[in-house]
């Protein structure tokens, strides 16, 4: 029994060697094969969000062969670091994430996902740049121009801080617009101001929106929608100089000057169109607000105060709602057009 057992033990050894045996000589000849094997071909797909890529494969394969110091293509595979191309590629600005890998033919495939711009931002100080959606800064491209909402009178000099505050806030009304279809037709441009409060130019009509800050920009353009279709579609979208919606559940407007024969028929036939956009968009949306405050248009050498007005009566926005009030005014030098001031409640 106990000779048996022993031939027993010395067989499955000797098995067990047999395959450790295989097993080594396969992976020994794996890795020959490898240290062999060289690179074949090298195939670049570039995903963007927006159909217009922002950079070049050529100048992703210029990059990867300044990383190797040289061409990968007839390089051995055990020779090429993909962790190091992956990060040399990602610290493109232009590219938010990459990956790499060889198939079974030893082709290298790198995959790119671009960066996707939201807004186009000029600075006062004259230089432009795009955002993305985390805030990154991007710089122009001679490839490709981003349809995008376009902001100006950004501030030159502003602090790390201020800078990702006033950023976040024009991400959300980038997003905003980009999203509705009828606002990227209608939305010219968005200004900041010198007190960083943002300032709609409409591509119909002759007017500014005030917005105030970046915050209920959905509630704000919803007031601004129902003013269009229950008032402008009716005065004219030429009638108010400046129309303010930034504060809750009230629009307040301003007077304009009179236009011109041409410029009135001219003018009707852009809003018809506008309009009946708009009825498509928002047959199903219902936006309420509490009163439309109508003013007279405002001159350059009347003071100027900056209190909200603080109105409880409820009138549908039909219906312009007259407010007893001291009228104070006030006049943007940068635009060279008035602009919505709050009075002083009686």
């Amino acid at each position: 029994m106990d000779t048996k057992k022993t031939i027993r033990k010395v067989l499955f050894a000797g098995i067990w060697l047999v395959i450790g045996g295989g097993l080594l000589t396969l992976l020994v000849a794996a890795i020959g094969k490898k240290n062999k094997d060289i690179c074949k071909d090298i195939d670049i797909s570039v995903r963007a969000n927006t159909g217009r890529s922002f950079i070049q494969k050529s100048d992703l394969l210029q990059l990867m062969n300044a990383t190797t110091h040289g061409k990968i293509t007839g390089r051995s595979l055990s020779k090429v670091d993909l962790h190091l191309l992956e990060a040399s590629l990602e610290k493109n600005v232009w590219i938010e994430n990459a990956q790499l890998y060889f198939d079974n033919k030893n082709v290298l495939h790198v995959a790119v996902d671009e960066r996707d711009p939201i807004a186009r931002v000029f600075s006062t100080d004259n230089r432009s740049f795009y955002v993305d959606n985390f805030l990154k800064k991007l710089p122009l491209s001679d490839l490709a121009i981003a349809k995008v909402p376009v902001f100006t009178g950004y501030p030159e000099k502003i602090s790390k801080q201020k800078d990702s505050a006033l950023l976040s806030q024009v991400r959300d009304i980038a997003e905003f617009i980009l999203n509705n279809s009828f606002w990227m037709s209608q939305v010219a441009q968005i200004n900041i101001n010198d007190g960083q409060k943002f300032e709609m130019i409409p591509v119909v009509g002759n007017h500014i929106v005030e917005l105030g800050d970046g915050s209920d920009i959905e509630a704000k353009f919803g007031r601004l929608m129902t003013f269009y279709k229950e008032v402008l579609s009716k005065t004219g979208f030429n009638k108010y100089a400046t129309i303010d919606v930034q504060f809750a559940r009230q629009v307040v407007a301003v007077k304009g000057k009179p236009m011109t024969k041409v410029d009135s028929v001219q003018l009707r036939k852009n809003v018809e169109k506008l309009m009946q956009k708009a009825q498509q968009m928002h047959s199903d949306t219902i936006f309420t607000t509490d009163a439309v405050i109508e003013r007279p248009l405002m001159t350059k050498d009347e003071p100027e105060d900056t209190k909200p007005v603080s109105n409880t009566k409820k009138e549908k926005i039909t219906k312009l709602v007259p407010v007893k009030t001291t009228l104070k005014s006030g006049y943007d030098e940068k635009l060279k057009k008035p602009r919505a001031v709050m009075p002083e409640k009686d």
